[in-house]
This record gives structure tokens, C-alpha cells and sequence, in this order.
């Protein structure tokens, strides 16, 4: 008798851990497929020739998805009986739902983005799926003090985190969370992406194009230290990469760029992507940090909702002078970019126009 047709949601089983994972026939649960790097980790699984699923609230608006055909579960993450659901039958899990930005209080980011994964990876260990892909960040390294010294996948988690910084937190927790499980068995991988942009990415492109435009936008800093931006269909591919690599497991990878670029030259392949002229305006670094840290203490007390003009995340991101090293998942599993920046960008310009950004 087929024990998956005739098995009932939250019945106890023997998880039996599938092996030899190939895209072709297997089928994968993404979660977080509505934003930016789930829906071209969807894209990019149905291209790989994969039966992709979705775990998603009722009222998402799925069109792309549905255009893919994706196949639709209904249920919030935090639901232990939604996730055992979604997870059945599946062969590859690849999590990239989480609170998205860098501003709200810690109980939205212990909800949405630590409890999620809490319970997405018990339902998939459950199951017992062939791999456990979760998208984690390279602020889960904390806040390094700036080197010249690459940053690899060895370096400790959650250096020197500010207070008041639950982003970096919830995605500390959620590889110490998981790492936890590694250790009984549970055939993890994390990918580790840097500051993500691309096609479908309306938050960041209405900010700083809008700012762009307006002649507001300016370089923190002289413009001249590393900036890692990686394009969203990138770290999908690296994902797909590394979910099908049997010497992944355990494993954690940076994805983080495209090729070394520095902050004007990366904002100026946007400016010129939108048919705008190059930056010239800087603030000063220290300036601009301290600022947005007066801004966060403002908005806490008046706005806790709405997010300050900029955050010291937000500042320090754009300037600091560090940068992490990509080299493990080149040499390991063998992916590398296939486009510049400045193809990225031209083609992440064209989708923003045609779908009535500018």
C-alpha cells in the first residue's frame, strides 16, 4: 500500500532521508516564492525540469507563479500541520521566507523569519527530504570591523552585532537553529547571499532610482571600497548549484557577487542602466552613520512602524570595507556568474520600465 497517499497530516513516520537528488522529476517546496529570490528560485527549479510547490498566505498574489505552474499550499509557516503538509512527498526544500528588511521589532522577526524556519525545517526533517537549502545572509557573520581580509564561510557568526539590529539577529539565530539539526543528520545547506536587487525587485529600485532622479542619491564615503550586490536569479542558480551537490551537504557557501565592483562604479552602471547621469554627491561616512542612528532612536519613539530615511544597517552596507569571499562554491560545486553588472543592471532597468516602475 503507498504509504504517502494513505498517511495523515501529523502522523508520526520514519523519516527515509532520499538520496541521488537530480532536478528532472524531483519535486521541491519553495517558501518565500512571491519575493524577489523565491520567485526566481521557483523560476529557476521549473526550468531545471522540477515539479516546484509553494507554500503561500491566501491572499499573496501569485500570477507569476501561476504562469510557471507552480502548484500552490496554502498555510502560514508558523503552522507545524501547514508545513508538514506542504512538505510531503517533497525531495528538496529551498527556504528563502523571511522578514524582509531591516526595520520592525524583534517578536515580527522571531515570528516571520526564526519561527518559520523552526518549523519549515522540523515538517522537512519529518518528511524526510533529500536536502534542506536555506537562504541565510552574509549578515549572519555579524558586523566584522572593516578589513582588507576576505570574509570565508569559517568565520564566526554573529560577530560584534549592535543592539537593536534584529535582521542580523533572526538570521543568527536561524543558522544556529539549524546547524543544531545538522549535527543529528539533517542534510542541510546554507547559501549565504549579499545585498540582493534584479527583475521583480520593486523596494530597493523605487528607493533609489526615485532618489536617482530626484538628483537626492548620494555615495557614502568616497565610493572607492567593495560593494557586494548580487542579482536575485544569480544566488537562485547558485541554490539549484548547490541543492543537487552531494558534497553540499553541510556545507555553507557565499554567493555575494558578480565580479569585483566598487560603490560608484556599481551605482553608476545603475544610473547609466536608467539613462541617468553618473553620482558625484558623497556624505561623509561616520556622518551618515551617526545620523541613522539618530533617526532609528527617532522613529522608535514616534514612527515604530514606518522605517527611518536610512538605518545604520542601511549606511553600513553601502560603506563599509570588507568584503566576503565566493571562492568555496566555485571550487566546490562549480558555479560562477554567467552576467556582469552591467548587463544585470541593463536587464533589471528593462523590466522595471516595461512593468510601469518609471
Amino acid at each position: 500500500m503507498d504509504e504517502q497517499k494513505n498517511r495523515t497530516i501529523g502522523q508520526p513516520v520514519c523519516p527515509v532521508v532520499r538520496a541521488n537528488l537530480s532536478a528532472a522529476g524531483s519535486t521541491v517546496l519553495v517558501t518565500g516564492a512571491t519575493g524577489l529570490l523565491g520567485s526566481h528560485l521557483a523560476e529557476e527549479w521549473v526550468k531545471a525540469g522540477a515539479r516546484v510547490r509553494a507554500i503561500l498566505r491566501r491572499h499573496d498574489a501569485t500570477p507569476f507563479l501561476d504562469a510557471l505552474g507552480v502548484e500552490k499550499v496554502h498555510g502560514n509557516l508558523r503552522d507545524p500541520i501547514a508545513c508538514r503538509f506542504a512538505c510531503e512527498g517533497v525531495d528538496i526544500v529551498c527556504h528563502a521566507a523571511a522578514k524582509v528588511g531591516d526595520w520592525g521589532s524583534w517578536h515580527e522577526f522571531q515570528e516571520d523569519t526564526v519561527e518559520a524556519t523552526r518549523q519549515i525545517a522540523d515538517a522537512a526533517r519529518h518528511a524526510g527530504v533529500g536536502r534542506f537549502v536555506h537562504v541565510s545572509s552574509t549578515s549572519a557573520y555579524g558586523h566584522p570591523l572593516d578589513s582588507e581580509a576576505p570574509i570565508r564561510e569559517d568565520y564566526p557568526l554573529g560577530t560584534n552585532i549592535w543592539r537593536q539590529d534584529p535582521y542580523t539577529l533572526a538570521k543568527v539565530e536561524c543558522e544556529r537553529l539549524l546547524w543544531h539539526m545538522s549535527k543529528a543528520g539533517f542534510p542541510l545547506t546554507i547559501i549565504r547571499p549579499s545585498w540582493l536587487y534584479g527583475l521583480r525587485d520593486r523596494i530597493t529600485l523605487n528607493r533609489v532610482v526615485g532618489r536617482m532622479r530626484a538628483g537626492k542619491f548620494r555615495l557614502i564615503g568616497p565610493g572607492d571600497n567593495r560593494l557586494q550586490a548580487i542579482d536575485a536569479a544569480e544566488v537562485a542558480r547558485a541554490a539549484v548549484h548547490a541543492a543537487l551537490a552531494p558534497q553540499a551537504v553541510g556545507r555553507a557557501y557565499n554567493v555575494t557577487d558578480l565580479g569585483p565592483v566598487t560603490q560608484k562604479e556599481f551605482f553608476d552602471h545603475m544610473a547609466a542602466a536608467f539613462g541617468l547621469p553618473p553620482i558625484t554627491k558623497r556624505t561623509h561616512y561616520p556622518t551618515v552613520f551617526f545620523g541613522a542612528g539618530l533617526l532609528e532612536r527617532w522613529g522608535r519613539l514616534v514612527h515604530p512602524a514606518r522605517p527611518p530615511l536610512i538605518t545604520r544597517y542601511a549606511a553600513w552596507l553601502m560603506g563599509r570595507r570588507l568584503w566576503y569571499d565566493n571562492t568555496r562554491i566555485r571550487e566546490e560545486i562549480g558555479w560562477s556568474p554567467a552576467i556582469d553588472y552591467a548587463t544585470s543592471l541593463k536587464r533589471t532597468a528593462e523590466w522595471f520600465r516595461d512593468s510601469k516602475g518609471i
